[in-house]
């Protein structure tokens, strides 16, 4: 239902061996490092490298993520550029027993407003699923208009906002409009900004949930600040974090190996 989540829900990195295998134990390892502290695991989201996942890796996250999930809800992320794709793994991911999938917009600069609500409901037809709709820009290459935000929060079955746009006065504005769906920050440098949020999404959670949680308490600028210098310290904001955010966790011993899916390919 609309108003269950809140607080720090973390988009799991993907663990890889260097023949690019799910590590299931590393899978399980880095749950048990974040588990007291979030209120939810996203598997195969952009900090898991969900976009370049094949059908195998990113069932094998997911199965493993729901494996070891020890009661938290497990929200599996699905990026896919179309309808029907997305569709055909929501499947999968109701079968496999998630709580609820993470959809962006279908790709394409030509997508229209019209066709951005289209997919939600049609996706919504086709799977009895909860949605957490993303609202980014990078991957899909377009963007989510306010008004089509608010069409699409209509859709029955809309559980939450990983509102990842970037813009601090439309996050702000989104948290104001009394959908009741909750809506979660994903940017870890908005959160100041981003006054009346319900949580927070961003691949800072995968090392540092509890200092996360302290920014959704007291969002205050030396808190704001805090953050910043941790996410320089980690390589947060460089353009490939979830490469840097793996070695760090493979420095602190909670994942084998920092392979990405990239360096795994080439192998």
């Amino acid at each position: 239902m609309p108003g269950t989540y809140s607080g720090t829900v973390v988009p799991l990195i993907t663990p890889l061996d260097e023949n690019g295998t799910v590590d299931e134990q590393s899978v399980a390892r880095l749950i048990g490092h974040v588990r007291t502290e979030v209120t939810g695991l996203m598997p195969a989201l952009t900090s898991g490298e969900g976009w370049k996942l094949d059908d195998r890796q990113w069932q094998d996250v997911v199965t493993y993520t729901v494996k070891h999930a020890g009661g938290l809800p497990v929200l599996a992320g699905i990026q896919l550029p179309d309808t029907a794709s997305v569709i055909d793994r929501a499947r999968t991911a109701a079968a496999i027993g998630v709580d609820a999938i993470v959809v962006t917009t279908p790709f394409g600069a030509d997508v229209t407003q019209d066709g951005i609500v289209e997919h939600y409901r049609a996706i919504r037809e086709a799977v009895d699923i909860p949605i957490f709709l993303y609202n980014e820009e990078a991957l899909s290459g377009n963007r989510i208009e306010f008004d089509t935000l608010l069409r699409i929060c209509e859709i029955p079955g809309i559980v939450g906002i990983k509102e990842s746009s970037g813009d601090a006065a439309f996050t702000r504005k989104t948290a104001e409009a009394g959908t009741g769906i909750p809506v979660f920050e994903g940017w870890e440098n908005l959160l100041v900004d981003a006054r009346g949020i319900d949580g927070f999404i961003g691949p800072l959670a995968n090392l540092e949930p509890a200092l996360c949680n302290a920014m959704l308490v007291d969002p205050t600028p030396e808190r704001q600040a805090e953050i910043n210098a941790v996410c320089e310290r980690y390589g947060v904001f460089l353009d490939d974090w979830y490469s840097w955010v793996k070695k760090e966790l493979h420095r602190r011993g909670v994942i084998s190996s920092p392979t990405t899916h990239e360096e795994a390919k080439a192998a």
